[in-house]
């Protein structure tokens, strides 16, 4: 079991960036063979994926559309911790976002949350006009 830990939400204007964090728990392994992934999700609509990154941070093989140039996502194996900068934020990022791993299946194609097995509790993000 992978216990996951998200922080660094909150408001913000429209233009402006935050940074969120993802700090796995110190019992667990991320390796290599491990997928990291950011999702967000607004009510009534189904879970995004935004970004993956391979467990060794060497390599991000999936971000969406509507946040590339926008968003990084990257891995300190030091600290067990995956972050997403989110930098010229618009209204429409306005969404609770959630960090999870999974198995490096998880990290060959478009991030799916079905593919991801451990979640964390979510951190709100929003972006005012």
């Amino acid at each position: 079991q992978v216990n996951l830990v998200e922080s660094g939400g909150g408001s913000v204007q429209a233009g402006g960036s935050l940074r969120l964090s993802c700090v796995a728990s110190e019992d667990t392994h991320i390796t290599s063979s491990t997928c990291m992934g950011w999702f967000r999700q607004v009510p009534g609509k189904e879970r995004e994926g935004i970004a993956s990154i391979y467990g060794d941070g060497e390599m991000t093989p999936w971000t969406a559309n509507s946040v590339k140039g926008r968003f990084t996502v990257s891995l300190d194996n030091a600290s067990k911790t995956v972050y997403l900068q989110m930098n010229s934020l618009k209204p429409e990022d306005t969404a609770m976002y959630y960090c999870a791993s999974g198995g490096i299946v998880a990290c060959i194609a478009t991030a799916k949350a079905a593919d991801f097995s451990n979640w964390g509790q979510g951190t709100q993000v929003t972006v005012s006009s």
